[in-house]
């Protein structure tokens, strides 16, 4: 029967630094917090479209904006879950959910570079709904009501170039993670006669 290898205990400033992680808690507390800002703006945005005196009034346009900002917030919601669960996990301790039937799936095997990715790709997703509404709202160029700010075309073209410029972003993290996380090669072993 083989003993089971216990840790080497840490010296003194390794312990240290070590410990230092746990002053990222704050953050991720922070982070909690402003996920509760966010269920607020959902509830917020959700219940004049739920109302019917509200509801009657809108066109289908006004709808479909309405509902994309409902998924802007959802997708900023689910960055923030990404960013305080992988990110405790990651940096500061384990959270223990193995075998936890609400456990996401990515946890189990999230890293700093996965981590890193997940986040890309969210952002572009939240990107990609900003331009939405910029294109659907574009059809109003110039016809806005007074105080009421509408895209130009100026604005709409530094939003697209920002869009390309977070895919390219994501694409490049990813691809460097993927180049960063690949098995080395192994070296060339010589022929034995």
């Amino acid at each position: 029967m083989t003993k089971p290898i216990l840790p080497l205990p840490l010296r003194p400033l390794p312990r240290l630094i070590f410990a230092t992680r746990w002053l990222q808690l704050p953050l991720y507390l922070g982070l909690t917090v402003a996920q509760v800002v966010y269920v607020a703006q959902f509830i917020k945005e959700l219940i004049p479209l739920a109302s019917w005196e509200h509801f009657k009034d809108l066109d289908e346009h006004e709808i479909m904006l309405a509902v994309l900002g409902l998924i802007d917030v959802v997708m900023i919601s689910n960055l923030l879950v990404m960013v305080i669960v992988g990110g405790y996990e990651t940096f500061v301790s384990r959270l223990g959910l193995e075998g936890h039937p609400d456990q996401p799936e990515w946890l189990s095997h999230v890293n700093s570079g996965l981590l890193k990715v997940k986040l890309a790709m969210a952002i572009v997703g939240i990107s990609s709904i900003h331009l939405l509404r910029t294109f659907i709202e574009a059809s109003k160029l110039g016809r806005g009501e007074e105080g009421v700010l509408l895209p130009t075309p100026e604005g709409i073209k530094w939003q697209a170039i920002l869009h390309v410029i977070f895919v390219l972003s994501a694409l490049g993290i990813a691809f460097m993670d993927r180049l960063s996380s690949a098995p080395a090669p192994h070296a060339a072993r010589p022929d034995h006669d």
